[in-house]
This record gives C-alpha cells, sequence and structure tokens, in this order.
C-alpha cells in the first residue's frame, strides 16, 4: 500500500489522530533516540539524513527517513523530504509507504492539539498564530478542532505569507485576519491562545506580552540555537512538553534559558507520557487554573509518526 499526501490527508482527521496520540504515549512502545547523519554532497552543502525508528512489539515497526539537502533552495526544489515505512511487527512484512511531509505535519499540528486540550482553558476563542508555512496551515484547524476559536490572527515574517494563509481560512470559513509587526504585541496580549512555527533564531513572543490564563504553544525550535520565545515566558508559565528527554538537548527553548540561569530543568511540569497516563491533570492541576498560564513546546517523537501511521493504514484498510 501507497499512500499519497492527500491520502494521508483523508485519512488523518484531527480528532481521531488526537487521540490517537494520547493513547500511543500511554502504550509500550520502543522509540530510540533519531540517528542523525550528515552528508557530503559535491559542490553542495553537505545534507543531513535522518532515521526515526518505533515500535510495538509483536503488532507495528515503523521508520520515518528525513532527507535535509539545504543546496535544493538553489535549484527551487524542496530542502526537506520525507517518507514513512511501516511494517508489520510480527512478521516484518511491509504494510504501507507513507507520504512523510503531511504525516508529519498533521502529527505535529495533532500533538499541539493534544496539549492543548490540557493547558489552554477550554474557553479559549481568541488565537494568534506566528508563521504561515506547512505547519502554520495545519495548526490552526487542529487547535480548532478541540477549542472553540472564533477569531485567528495570522503574522509572519513575510507578511505576504501571512495575507495568504489569512485569505485561505477565511476561505474556509474562519474569522481570520493578518496582523503587522506593529499590531503583533497588541494581539498577542489580547490572544488566548498562541501557537508559533517558525524557524526563528529570536524571540518573537515575549513573555510580558502573555495575559493571565494564556497558552503559548511553541512548534518551531528543534535546534539549541532556535527559539521562538524568551527567558521571561518560561519564568512566567507552568511549562510541560512532549518527551522531556529529547527536548532538553534538542531545543533552545530550553537549553538557553536553563544556561542562563533563568529556570532549571525542574520547571518542566510533565510531559505527553504523564498527561496522557493521568499522572498529571495539566492546568485543571495548577494552582488558580483560570489565571495560570500555560507553555508547551514540541520537539518530535517517533512515537507520534507510529501512531499517525497505525491510523492512516488502518483508516485505509477499513475504508
Amino acid at each position: 500500500m501507497q499512500l499519497n499526501q492527500q491520502q494521508v490527508r483523508d485519512a488523518l482527521a484531527w480528532l481521531p489522530l488526537v487521540d490517537a496520540l494520547k493513547d500511543i504515549f500511554t502504550r509500550d512502545v520502543t522509540a530510540p533516540i533519531r540517528h542523525h547523519h550528515t552528508m557530503n554532497v559535491p559542490q553542495d552543502p553537505s545534507a543531513t539524513l535522518l532515521l526515526m525508528p518505533a515500535w510495538i512489539e509483536g503488532e507495528y515497526l515503523g521508520v520515518k527517513q528525513v532527507n535535509v539537502f539545504p543546496g535544493n533552495s538553489a535549484r527551487n526544489q524542496p530542502g526537506l523530504s520525507s517518507h514513512y515505512l511501516l511494517s508489520c511487527g510480527q512478521t516484518g512484512q511491509m504494510l504501507a509507504r507513507i507520504d512523510g511531509n503531511e504525516l508529519t505535519a498533521r502529527r505535529t499540528a495533532a500533538a499541539s492539539a493534544l496539549a492543548s486540550r490540557y493547558l489552554s482553558r477550554e474557553t479559549a476563542s481568541k488565537m494568534l498564530m506566528v508563521g504561515a508555512g506547512r505547519v502554520a496551515r495545519r495548526l490552526v484547524p487542529a487547535h480548532m478542532s478541540v477549542r472553540p476559536i472564533e477569531t485567528v490572527h495570522v503574522w509572519d515574517i513575510n507578511p505576504a505569507a501571512a495575507e495568504q494563509l489569512a485569505t485561505e481560512l477565511r476561505d474556509e470559513g474562519v474569522d481570520a485576519i493578518a496582523c503587522s509587526d506593529e499590531q503583533l504585541e497588541t494581539v498577542a496580549r489580547e490572544a488566548d491562545l498562541i501557537s508559533c512555527a517558525t524557524l526563528s533564531t529570536e524571540p518573537l513572543i515575549k513573555g510580558e506580552w502573555l495575559k493571565p490564563g494564556a497558552h503559548l504553544d511553541l512548534v518551531g525550535s528543534f535546534t539549541p540555537t532556535m527559539r521562538e520565545t524568551d527567558n521571561e515566558a518560561l519564568q512566567r508559565a507552568n511549562v510541560f512538553v512532549d518527551v522531556k528527554a529529547a527536548a532538553l538537548v534538542e531545543t533552545g527553548e530550553l537549553i538557553m534559558p536553563i544556561r542562563d540561569g533563568a529556570i532549571t530543568e525542574e520547571k518542566i511540569l510533565a510531559d505527553f507520557s504523564v498527561l496522557c497516563r493521568g499522572q498529571h491533570a495539566g492546568r485543571a492541576e495548577l494552582d488558580e487554573p483560570e489565571t495560570a498560564i500555560t507553555l508547551f513546546k514540541s520537539v518530535g517523537d517517533s512515537r507520534e509518526d507510529l501512531a499517525g501511521a497505525i491510523l492512516a493504514y488502518q483508516s485505509v484498510q477499513g475504508a
């Protein structure tokens, strides 16, 4: 079986995918640390091969291959491509080859929606989307699937990209508005939920802007030099992550404030394994839950890919 981008999109409706992610973090899954390999590319910048395996004994085995070739930008080709191979955990027989780009984008957005279930206020209605790329286009509907979002503001370093995403959302019936650099602070101060999906290495959202009860969802940073918010946000907020061990070594969002002495590792209250098993109730367990500020930082995990791949495969099999 081979699933292309559209088939993956059709197979992974938001709420079933969010539920599948919750379930996978309660199960006994083997998920080795991702493999990083640097490859020389003649007359081009070096490329990176990422391999992300995970398996449930006797059931399913999966691995995602991600190819990052920076030199492709000069050829006007995507710098990143990926695919996912899902196999039987009993025989090793391959079951499906799945478009990895769409799988990654959807499971990433669904992970933020899962975190929002635990951490944002149930009445959250004003959303700010920082970034207007592939993942941002999934984050908005994913968050809307779990919270009664009424208005979405979109900001991007490229104003035309923000306007394009706002237009697409309006075409889908969403009250969406592109905001300028000058409007960003005002909009952020009013937002119930702020989601960031950029490649920024400098803070875009300041901690002082976060209103009581706000939820900050940080997706973009995946290296020690990248960050989307400042130390003050980490200090003011109740901090949660998808996978604690990975977050502490992969994202500048945590590495930088810990290095600066602004926070310690103990600032992280729980990750998905703890939240999904009911060992921490999220916002409901915090002091003054209505006014508490929450922050979720995701770095991605091979269990999330496996959950999405299994759901896509089973959805198509049952169709």
